[in-house]
C-alpha cells in the first residue's frame, strides 16, 4: 500500500526537520531542585484576575508574558528504554479549567509517566488523554483546582500576516518560563514527518528562537492568544538557525475536542500518491503552466479509486530521466485552485472530515472533467 504524501519528502532537502523534543541531561540533584525561573516574582494566584481581563489591543512583550506565563507548563516524562539517565523534557499550555493541557505528541510518545510542573513549582502527575501523530498534537490532563488553572485563549491563525510579531514561551533546555520573540516569517508551510510518511499542512514559520525543550509550548500573538504549537526547527546542526515551525491554532481547534472526547482524531483520506507539476513536466505534458498535482498512484479500494481517479501507467525517458505522460492532474478542489499538493492538503485539514464529499477538477487527456470523491479515514500505514 502506497502512502499519500510520500513524494513530498523531497522538499526537505539537505537540512533536516528536527522535532524540538530534547533528552536534556540534567544531574540528579538538579531534577529535584527549584527551577531557575519559578514564578518571576508573582504568586501563583495573584495573576488570575489579570488573565481574565478582555484584551482589546496589542500588548507589550512584558504585558504579554505577565498575562500568559501561568498557563505554560514544563512536561517531563519517564519513557520505555530511555537513553542513559536523560529525562525527556518538553512544554505545554493549559487548555481549559478541567485541567486539559496541550503539548506535542512526540513529547509524550512512549511515556510511562508524565509530570507537569506549573509556574509556582507545584508538580502533578498527568494522564494521557489522547494523541494525534499526524498533526503532532496531544492532550494530557492534571487534577488541579479550577481556580488555580489559567487556560490560554486560542486565537485565529487564519488572520495571521507575514511580518506580524509573535512570542514563544516554553522550557528550552529545561529553563522554565523562558520567552523569545520574533515575527511570522511565512504561512502555509508543509512540514514533512519522516515518522509516518505524511505531512502537516498549513504550518507557521517563525524566527522566534525555539530550541530543544520548547516542543509543545505556545506561539502567541501580541494579544496573548495562542496561534500555534511550537513543534520543529529546520537545521543541519540541531541548533536553532532562525527557522522554526508551529502547528497553527485552527488545527488545534479542530483536533483537540476529538482527542478529549475519543482519544484520537479521524483524518480524512483520499488514497493517492503524486507529485507537483514542475516546468519540465508541464512542457512534456503540453500544459499551459506548471500548476496542479499529478496523481501517480491510486490505492485500490480507497476513495480515489471509488471516485474513478486514474494514476500513471506510462512514462517516457528523456535525457536519462523518466517522465509520466499520463495520469490525472488535479487542478481544483471544491472550486478552489490547486497549484501544489499543499493547496489540497490545507483544504482537507481546514474544511473536510471523514465522510465529506469533494468535487475535484481533473485534467485527463487534455479535457477538464469533474469527479466526486467521498473521503474515507486515513489508515495507519506503519
Amino acid at each position: 500500500m502506497a502512502k499519500s504524501g510520500f513524494v513530498i519528502g523531497s522538499i526537505v532537502g539537505a537540512a533536516a526537520i528536527i522535532l524540538l523534543f530534547a533528552f536534556v541531561f540534567v544531574p540528579t540533584q538538579q531534577m529535584t531542585s527549584p527551577e531557575l525561573i519559578i514564578s518571576n516574582g508573582h504568586d501563583a494566584t495573584s495573576l488570575g484576575d489579570e488573565n481574565t481581563l478582555p484584551i482589546k489591543k496589542n500588548l507589550t512583550l512584558v504585558e504579554l508574558f505577565k498575562k500568559t506565563e501561568q498557563g505554560v507548563v514544563k512536561i517531563e516524562t519517564d519513557v520505555v528504554n530511555p537513553l542513559g539517565d536523560a529525562k525527556p523534557l518538553g512544554s505545554g499550555f493549559v487548555y481549559d479549567i478541567l485541567g486539559h493541557t496541550i503539548t506535542n505528541a512526540h513529547v509524550i510518545e512512549n511515556a510511562t509517566k508524565v509530570t507537569v510542573t506549573f509556574l509556582d513549582g507545584n508538580q502533578y502527575n498527568a494522564e494521557i488523554i489522547g494523541a494525534d501523530k499526524f498533526t503532532d498534537i496531544a492532550v494530557i490532563k492534571v487534577n488541579e483546582k479550577p481556580r488555580l488553572l489559567h487556560p490560554l485563549d486560542i486565537g485565529d491563525s487564519s488572520v495571521l500576516l507575514v511580518g506580524e510579531q509573535v512570542a514563544a514561551i516554553g522550557n528550552p533546555f529545561g529553563l522554565s518560563g523562558s520567552m523569545t520573540s520574533g515575527i511570522v516569517s511565512q504561512l502555509g508551510r508543509l512540514l514533512f514527518s519522516p515518522d509516518n510518511g505524511f505531512s502537516i499542512p498549513d504550518v507557521i514559520q517563525t524566527d522566534a528562537a525555539i530550541n530543544p525543550g520548547n516542543s509543545g509550548g505556545p506561539l502567541l500573538n501580541m494579544k496573548g492568544e495562542v496561534i500555534g504549537i511550537n513543534t520543529a526547527i529546520r537545521s543541519s546542526t540541531g541548533e536553532f538557525t532562525g527557522v522554526g515551525f508551529a502547528v497553527p491554532s485552527n488545527t488545534i481547534k479542530k483536533i483537540v475536542p476529538s482527542l478529549i472526547e475519543e482519544g484520537k482524531y479521524h483524518h480524512p483520506w483520499m488514497g493517492i500518491t503524486g507529485i507537483d507539476i514542475d516546468p519540465d513536466l508541464a512542457k512534456i505534458r503540453e500544459l499551459g503552466n506548471a500548476k496542479g498535482f499529478l496523481v501517480v498512484t491510486v490505492i485500490d479500494g480507497h476513495p480515489a479509486d471509488d471516485a474513478g481517479l486514474q494514476g500513471v501507467s506510462k512514462t517516457v525517458e528523456i535525457d536519462g530521466k523518466e517522465y509520466p505522460i499520463d495520469g490525472d492532474i488535479i487542478i481544483s478542489v471544491d472550486g478552489k485552485e490547486v497549484r501544489k499538493i499543499n493547496d489540497l492538503l490545507v483544504h482537507l485539514q481546514r474544511e473536510k472530515s471523514v465522510g465529506d464529499e469533494m468535487i475535484l477538477g481533473v485534467m485527463r487527456d487534455g479535457d477538464l472533467i469533474h469527479l466526486t470523491l467521498t473521503l474515507g479515514e486515513r489508515p495507519d500505514l506503519q
